[in-house]
């Protein structure tokens, strides 16, 4: 393991070892200071990039939450004053926080997508707007896995002229050196590691699959000619370099700390991007209940996961299937972010990582 911890953070080093697996990254911040920088594993760097999967959504969703607290976006204002295409099939009333907060049953296609619709958002939003929800917009929500990111963005587009990725390119990632990618360039390839495929003796053998054509394969793009396997979406050069903002992400867990402590507490001297009335409305749980894509219960603010019970009330966040996870917990002033290497299963961030979470917190409180 190499890295450093400061005085008050020692706990996370023998956490961070039992969760690092054949190899992982950990940074938190507190009050925008880097406390903790980790890392473990064949070929890692604390500056190796891999892919974050959902952890991605994060990026697009403090885009709108910025856009949202300077006026450029309207939370309230129907996604069809915007984009006027999209009020196709019923969904002239959905807005654009029912949008954020999974709610629009926009999760997929009849037809499904193939690889390169998967990779590109415009191509995504093409082929969402004019289709029917898969259930009445407003009345449940259930994760839009690959297609919140291109919905979102072609909001962003349509209300300011620029792409999500120019807006985040502009107003987040250079400004506040945030080691986070949407369409990575060329040049930092040398620096990504591809995520390696789940471990065969890791599958859940009991686990019942989920059907193609239902809800959850719909929204998981599995009823294509092509399905889509997920694990292996980063480790393509075309996913990496188009960006689409649902899962394409690629970055460390020193650039998503560094997302989310530039939201909420700044970095480096600059101040933060969101307000604290801001941040308080990405906290707050706008759907809240059993998700009918990912058959738990979960809870989404303005589009960040949140009401996690391991944080604060007002933290959020978002985690990944490959098991990276990021968030923020302001009232600690803390941001965290984690990055393994192996993508596990089943998918997303496990119970080691959130113990991981809770001990940083701890430790945060206990430093004052």
């Amino acid at each position: 393991m190499r890295g450093t911890v400061e005085p008050g953070y020692e706990p996370l080093r023998e956490a961070f070892a039992a969760v690092a697996g054949e190899g992982a990254q950990l940074a938190v911040r507190v009050a925008g200071r880097q406390v903790a920088d980790l890392w473990t594993g064949e070929d890692v760097t604390a500056d190796s990039l891999t892919g974050v999967f959902s952890s991605t959504k994060g990026a697009t969703f403090l885009v709108l939450a910025l856009l949202a607290q300077e006026g450029s976006v309207r939370l309230d204002r129907e996604v069809a004053a915007y984009w006027p295409e999209f009020a196709a099939e019923g969904k002239g009333a959905v807005t654009v926080r029912d949008l954020a907060g999974h709610r629009a049953g926009a999760i997929g296609t009849a037809e499904g997508f193939t690889p390169a619709e998967v990779a590109d958002d415009a191509a995504l939003a093409a082929r969402l707007a004019p289709h029917r929800p898969y259930w009445r917009p407003g009345a449940t929500f259930g994760y839009h896995a690959l297609t919140v990111g291109a919905l979102v963005g072609e909001v962003v587009r349509r209300a300011t002229g620029a792409t999500l990725k120019q807006v985040y390119d502009e107003r987040v990632r250079r400004p506040y050196g945030v080691d986070v990618h949407l369409g990575l360039p060329e040049a930092e390839e040398p620096r990504v590691l591809p995520v390696l495929p789940p471990a065969p003796e890791a599958q859940d053998r009991d686990a019942v699959p989920e059907a193609p054509d239902s809800i959850a394969g719909i929204a998981g793009n599995l009823h294509h000619r092509e399905p889509t396997v997920l694990a292996a979406l980063p480790n393509a050069r075309e996913v990496r370099a188009g960006g689409q903002a649902s899962v394409a992400g690629v970055g460390s867990a020193r650039g998503l700390a560094r997302l989310y402590a530039a939201a909420v507490t700044g970095v480096d001297g600059r101040p933060p991007l969101l307000s604290a009335a801001t941040a308080a409305e990405c906290a707050r749980p706008f759907s809240a209940g059993h998700d009918l894509v990912l058959g738990v219960r979960r809870a989404y603010g303005l589009g960040f996961m949140t009401a996690r019970p391991f944080l604060g009330a007002d933290a959020f966040g978002h985690d990944g299937a490959g098991g990276s996870m990021a968030f923020a917990d302001p009232a600690r002033g803390l941001a965290f972010g984690f990055v393994p290497r192996r993508f596990p299963s089943p998918g997303g961030a496990g119970p080691g990582t959130e113990r991981l979470a809770v001990l940083a917190r701890d430790c945060a409180r206990r430093a004052g």
